[in-house]
């Protein structure tokens, strides 16, 4: 795979950024383009390795060796073919997946593992240049119904994989527009949502319907959904955010990320009624949580003109290197630095806020932290506050990126299904089915709040099952399985 040596001849070379004070005038992306040569350099730094642990690292079973030798090569067409017979959405994973497959890089056990991620989404952003990414409605059509809830990754995973059996999918949404967390939780300086819109524009074209505005279990009542359809996905995300229970958390000014970023992407989407605004320009802000979410904060807030940005993380601060308790191929836990953490931010570790300020009008005007240490306490580690570490921080708008602790119940109320002891839709990873007949849930309202990439995998193994319980056996693909190649 890719040039023998090549891994010798070439060093790991990522996209660069524009400068920061040209970057946060606005909301575009923001990364500067690699050439097509150095663009194979790094396909060609894929090495032979016999066992590729990359495909595991992956939850998509991606095959990942296979469209970087095709990028060597220079066969973008067949790359993308690749590329798309394991990944519905490589334009969303190429550029917000954490790249768990890079961790899982042989050749990252003593050097700079392969720019997977940066391959990938060049390889799809070439396919929509060169007219390579095209609607292929299913030849014939089972007559089944299918509601897919939610139009998320998971959900537009769902959805395009049960259309592709020839099943008629319907996707609800409870938001204006499609794509769930994609839209409304992910700044556009990350991923500019015309990147959504022209794959939507390829699943309707495929024959995928899309009803927004549109809330299951208060403008449809679930029961009624399922005499509608013969099959039911769940793919509703985990959206119970997670909240910090201190004196003072009611003032004015303490804000959830998930208030804070969503009405920024209307905003940027030139929607004028959004309510009371929520903006940090002029602003001390601190962000609470160390998080994507938090970093996501920061980039919006530094943008928006806070006067100060500041973030904190309850946990320690980690180290450039791998732990030595998370070997190689395992995902590390250690220090990570976004672009938006180098646009101006003042980061904390350790540190647990304890009491929100405010004035006698009710906005707030500061907080008071201590700092913390994890002490191993009869074989767990317990939180414990360091004495006479209390500190006062001027402080206008908190943003609590805390993430989020499980799922809306009221779908589950109302059809009945079961959820487990994280407050999660309870459906095995046999079949992703729920208790209830006919329903079924896939990624994070079934698996918990977790990545894009996890999403997607989801979306395409529970297809996989619903296909099964619809007709008996199904040939769509499971995880690491190819797909027809088709783009």
């Amino acid at each position: 795979m890719g040039k023998i040596t090549g891994f010798l001849e070439f060093e790991r070379e990522i996209e660069q950024y524009e400068p920061v004070k040209d970057r946060v005038k606005g909301y575009k992306e923001f990364t500067v383009a690699m050439p097509e040569k150095k663009l194979k350099d790094q396909g060609a730094r894929c090495m032979d390795c016999g066992i590729p642990f990359c495909h595991s690292g992956c939850p998509l079973g991606n095959l990942i060796p296979d469209f970087n030798d095709a990028v060597y090569r220079g066969k973008w067409e067949k790359a993308t073919n690749i590329l798309h017979s394991t990944n519905n959405f490589p334009e969303f994973t190429g550029r917000l997946c954490p790249a768990p497959c890079e961790e899982a890089c042989v050749l990252g056990i003593n050097e700079d593992p392969v720019t997977i991620e940066n391959i990938e989404k060049n390889i799809v952003e070439e396919a929509f240049k060169n007219g390579w990414v095209k609607a292929n409605p299913p030849k014939e059509r089972t007559g089944k119904t299918v509601a897919v809830i939610g139009s998320g990754p998971a959900g537009l995973a769902t959805a395009q994989q049960l259309n592709r059996a020839g099943h008629l999918v319907t996707v609800f949404e409870r938001d204006e527009k499609v794509g769930g967390l994609l839209r409304y939780g992910i700044p556009d300086f990350k991923m500019e949502k015309n990147v959504i819109d022209r794959r939507i524009t390829v699943l309707e074209e495929e024959g995928i319907v899309f009803k927004t505005n549109t809330a299951i279990g208060k403008d449809i009542l679930a029961d009624q959904l399922k005499e509608d359809f013969d099959a039911i996905a769940l793919c509703t995300g985990a959206t119970v955010r997670r909240n910090l229970p201190v004196k003072g958390s009611d003032l004015k000014g303490v804000v959830q990320a998930m208030d804070f970023l969503p009405q920024n992407n209307r905003r940027v989407d030139g929607i004028k009624d959004l309510g009371e605004e929520i903006l940090a320009t002029d602003k001390n802000v601190i962000v609470i949580g160390g998080g994507d979410t938090g970093s996501d904060c920061i980039g919006t807030s530094v943008r928006h003109g806070a006067s100060s940005v500041t973030n904190f993380e309850i946990m320690g601060k980690g180290t450039t290197e791998r732990p030595a308790n998370q070997p190689w191929p395992f995902w590390p836990m250690r220090l990570r630095t976004s672009s938006s953490h180098q646009e101006g931010v003042e980061r904390n570790w350790s540190i647990s806020t304890k009491e929100f300020l405010g004035d006698k009008d009710g906005n707030l005007k500061g907080l008071i932290t201590s700092e913390v240490e994890w002490v191993k306490e009869n074989g767990r580690f317990t939180l414990k506050e360091i004495p006479n570490t209390e500190k006062e921080w001027k402080c206008e708008l908190a943003l609590l990126a805390l993430g989020f602790t499980g799922s809306e119940p009221t779908i589950a109320e109302q059809l009945g299904i079961e959820m487990d002891a994280r407050t999660n839709i309870k459906a095995t990873e046999n079949d992703y089915a729920t208790n209830v007949k006919g329903v079924f849930a896939a990624g994070d309202t079934r698996r918990g709040q977790s990545l894009i990439v996890w999403a997607i995998a989801e979306g395409r193994q529970a297809a996989h099952h619903i296909d099964s319980y619809l007709m008996g056996a199904s040939n769509l693909p499971l995880k690491g399985e190819g797909d027809l190649p088709r783009v």
